[in-house]
């Protein structure tokens, strides 16, 4: 897959779980199926840039955030910091 295209899913899925909402939700918001939102975030998909700009609504940040990650954060820490958010999850079930 494209670079970009891998930032974007990987960063698209990093804020949707950081605000803690399911890909249902993030489907309603923008006005799309949840298979849309899905094959998005696993790279099958390509968002159009009208949906870019309705997920990065949706999330609350600027477009160039699903892009550009924050650059104090390696990948990996980011990959640490959503493998902690995922064992709280399961922790609560």
């Amino acid at each position: 897959m494209n670079k970009y295209l891998d930032d974007f899913s990987f960063n698209m899925k990093y804020y949707r779980e950081k605000m803690g909402i399911s890909q249902t939700r993030l489907s309603i918001l923008c006005d799309c199926g949840t298979g849309t939102i899905g094959g998005i975030e696993s790279g099958k998909a390509k968002p159009s840039f009208d949906m870019m700009i309705k997920i990065a609504e949706a999330l609350k940040i600027n477009p160039a955030d699903l892009f550009i990650r924050d650059s104090s954060k390696s990948k990996a820490k980011i990959k640490e910091v959503l493998q902690e958010h995922f064992n709280m999850i399961l922790a609560k079930i």
